[in-house]
């Protein structure tokens, strides 16, 4: 019998991140191939090899934003053609598009099925709490969490000079120690300051990698929204920090300016911003709810798995891909071969924004839920970020 409701869609429907040829796990190893730096992780991306290379890695910088703001952003439109190795395209962010995962993967060169930061709060399957892991709360070893060695270690190792250019509050974060460690770090106030160092640095040794990192422009679109006069106003300043470090590369150098994620502005609205703590249908059969607004980990009580999957496709499956974990993984949202490890971190149900909407949560989530945009889905706004080069 026909109800008239809509069919849910379909999780293997989603657009997936094209790890090991286009991903932001792909850029350092792709960019510091001609390196031969033992251990690097093996990526089909193919980029001009350089001696001394600067990935810039700019908070929330999302290609499609880019496109729409050429007045704001004149030095980076010209660099669009340069994208992705001169196709001209966009990279994806890898699933889900937020900070913590975006730079694991960039710091590891693999994608959050091996990294194993699947979220921006996922549930550590020790404890059975909710693990925030950009502030790396409540604690747990950083070392156990994410094993790997980070491309900047490896870098290290092999005698390249290796340094990171970021804000000093970030040197002893668990993050940084997981992503992003190895080498000299070295912390600078603004952006100014950020530049002409990562072009020192780049210059001090014949064989260099230097990561530089401005998270700004991401502060100002979940304070302000991408719409707004503030937002803009950090995109122009981003343009002119690129362009001044550009103009410092020392010789035989490649600058990449690549980003975590996009972003959207949600409407405060009932219909876009359904609210997890007053919903009863969406609460039923759930133990803790992980992730952010558009990019949801569910986690069921036990054996209550197959009934919250059930209710929340029927709730929300015409603007959301909602899929049971197994699901997930076999879709390649998290890469092609997660480890096992990972696995529990995941949601029982993985829900994943396809239209303007989020599932927030007013009470527990006070802070996330004020914020006016918003990302972390597999939607094109936050998954494509530009890999924009510059050469000397």
């Amino acid at each position: 019998m026909d109800t008239g409701a809509p069919a849910p869609l379909d999780p293997f429907t989603a657009p997936v991140p094209e790890y090991g040829t286009g991903a932001l796990s792909d850029v350092i190893p792709a960019a510091v191939a001609g390196l031969a730096i033992p251990g690097m992780p093996p990526t089909g991306l193919a980029l001009e090899p350089a001696d001394r290379v600067c990935v810039f890695l700019v908070d929330g910088l999302g290609w499609e934003l880019l496109l729409r703001h050429p007045e704001q952003a004149p030095y980076l439109t010209s660099l669009l053609g340069t994208s992705r190795g001169g196709t001209g395209r966009p990279l994806t962010a890898g699933f889900p598009a937020t900070t913590a995962t975006s730079l694991a993967s960039v710091g590891t060169g693999l994608p959050p099925g091996v990294h194993g930061l699947p979220g921006y709060t996922a549930r550590n399957p020790e404890t059975g709490q909710l693990m925030n892991q950009l502030r790396w709360q409540p604690w747990t070893s950083p070392s156990v969490w994410q094993p790997h060695p980070t491309v900047f270690r490896l870098a290290d190792a092999a005698g390249i000079e290796t340094s990171q250019v970021s804000s000093p509050g970030f040197e002893h974060t668990p993050l940084t120690r997981v992503a992003l460690s190895g080498g000299t770090f070295l912390g600078r106030l603004t952006g100014e300051e950020r530049m002409d160092l990562a072009a020192e640095r780049l210059a001090a040794a014949d064989r260099a990698l230097v990561y530089t990192y401005y998270s700004e422009l991401d502060a100002m679109g979940h304070r302000h929204g991408v719409d707004s006069d503030a937002w803009r106003g950090q995109l122009g300043l981003v343009d002119r920090l690129v362009r001044r470090l550009a103009e410092q590369l020392p010789p035989r150098s490649a600058l990449y300016v690549t980003a975590d994620h996009g972003m959207l502005d949600v409407p405060f609205d009932e219909e876009s911003r359904i609210d997890f703590d007053e919903d009863w249908e969406l609460r039923a059969g759930v133990a803790l709810l992980g992730g952010e607004g558009r990019a949801r980990h569910v986690y069921a009580v036990p054996g209550a798995t197959a009934d919250v999957l059930a209710v929340w496709r029927e709730v929300l499956g015409d603007r959301m891909w909602v899929a049971g974990r197994d699901e997930a993984v076999a879709a390649g949202w998290f890469g092609p071969d997660p480890e096992r490890r990972v696995l529990p971190r995941i949601g029982d149900v993985v829900a994943v924004a396809r239209d303007d909407m989020a599932i927030v949560a007013t009470t527990t989530e006070p802070g996330e839920s004020k914020m006016v945009g918003l990302h972390g889905s597999l939607a094109p706004v936050e998954q494509l970020v530009p890999l924009l080069e510059v050469r000397s």
